[in-house]
């Protein structure tokens, strides 16, 4: 993770004719401050805060050891948003359900969608050519060449904003909605027993 941030201490020579000190740290980012924002206790796992001192350096100096360094994992290891949320397993067919046939007039058609049920029910939900594809998580369509995906275009806690597409296997691509949801856990009841659930709850959708 890159800094949002960073501040810079400079003590220039004194009488003693040598520098004194350089201190740098990258601020908490806003991850680290919704992290903290949960406990005093809580130890923050989204951000990161880093900071290094160095004496008897110049600022030319300095700066040519803080360009030397590089991230532990590189660019072409990093994960998109889109992929880091495809490890939440949302299969593109959910957004299927909530978008209404191309026909129809009135979405969303459903707006709170089981997630456990769906992880569970590999049948409808099958997995086979489940695949990333870029920012898009993508599967196939049933008994045609076509597909359904979605991408991620803003993530905050469990809050999410996708765009959602579908090509029923020509050579059209649907841009078809912008959803917005929540991913929360509530209780119902389920065979006479009271149990907690994972939920998809839309909040917000636009036709494009």
């Amino acid at each position: 993770m890159r800094p949002r941030l960073v501040y810079l201490i400079y003590r220039p020579k004194g009488k003693s004719g040598r520098k004194d000190e350089i201190k740098a740290n990258w601020v908490s980012d806003a991850n680290m401050n919704s992290e903290k924002a949960k406990g005093a206790q809580n130890h923050p796992v989204l951000g990161r805060f880093h900071g290094f001192s160095a004496t008897g350096t110049t600022v030319a100096e300095f700066a040519k050891i803080a360009q030397s360094l590089h991230p532990i994992r590189d660019e072409k290891g990093a994960t998109s948003a889109a992929a880091q949320t495809s490890a939440l397993k949302i299969h593109p067919k959910v957004f299927n359900m909530i978008n209404c046939w191309i026909s129809d007039l009135e979405s969303p058609v459903v707006t709170e969608i089981n997630l456990d049920a769906v992880e569970k029910n590999g049948n409808e939900f099958n997995q086979d050519g489940l695949k990333q594809d870029g920012d898009w998580l993508q599967c196939p369509v049933s008994d045609t060449s076509g597909f359904m995906r979605y991408r991620v275009l803003e993530s905050k806690g469990g809050h999410y904003k996708i765009e959602y597409q579908e090509n029923g296997g020509g050579t059209l691509t649907t841009a078809a909605a912008v959803i917005e949801f929540e991913i929360e856990k509530r209780n119902i009841q389920r065979d006479g027993k009271s149990v907690t659930i994972r939920v998809l709850r839309v909040s917000s959708y636009e036709q494009k």
